[in-house]
């Protein structure tokens, strides 16, 4: 009976180091899962500040370029707000490329660039999408340890259980983001 009590000992030791496992793995699913969600807040908190925005840039640049100000009208009026990530960057990419087409019609007019008006707007533009572009990366991030979390052995077993599955990650090109030039050092006529 004696020679039991060390099994038993190991038995329990090993009962619990699992349980303590599981119920640590379950939990971390939990909190990547929040992080996931309050991170998605800030990303739908500085797209919000940007839609409301928009009214002000149209009524800023209305008498530049008609056929823009209609264009990001026409799309900020089909604006719906979808939760899913997905629908939502579509939805934020039109946006960001009518805003994008709206900026360009300022380098083609003087006076809309100097007015101190436009010029606010497109500073709010500017630090609204660095809000975004912040919010992104935090969110993404999140999403990142999650999906690993989920992938990884042994925790997957626990994920595929409780029916955690992958997020997608938030893309979205801003509006104010500009092409950078491609630059070729390569010397011509040189040979290598």
């Amino acid at each position: 009976m004696s020679s039991l009590v060390p099994f038993a000992i190991f038995g329990g030791f090993f009962l619990f180091v699992a349980v303590a496992w599981y119920i640590s793995t379950y939990n971390r699913f939990i909190k990547y899962k929040n992080r996931i969600d309050e991170a998605w807040s800030g990303i739908d908190v500085a797209l919000k500040r940007r839609f409301n925005l928009i009214p002000n840039l149209i009524r800023a640049v209305e008498g530049y370029a008609k056929h823009e100000v209609d264009v990001l009208d026409k799309e900020s009026s089909r604006f719906t707000g979808g939760a899913d990530v997905p629908g939502r960057m579509a939805e934020e990419s039109r946006l960001s490329n009518s805003l994008h087409g709206l900026l360009a019609v300022a380098e083609d007019y003087p006076d809309l660039k100097a007015s101190k008006n436009f010029f606010s707007l497109q500073q709010t533009l500017n630090d609204i999408e660095h809000d975004i572009q912040n919010a992104r990366n935090r969110f993404n991030g999140a999403v990142r340890r999650y999906n690993t979390l989920i992938e990884s052995f042994p925790s997957s077993y626990i994920a595929a259980k409780y029916n955690f599955s992958r997020r997608e990650y938030f893309t979205l090109e801003l509006a104010t983001q500009r092409e950078l030039t491609s630059v070729d050092f390569s010397s011509p006529g040189k040979n290598s």
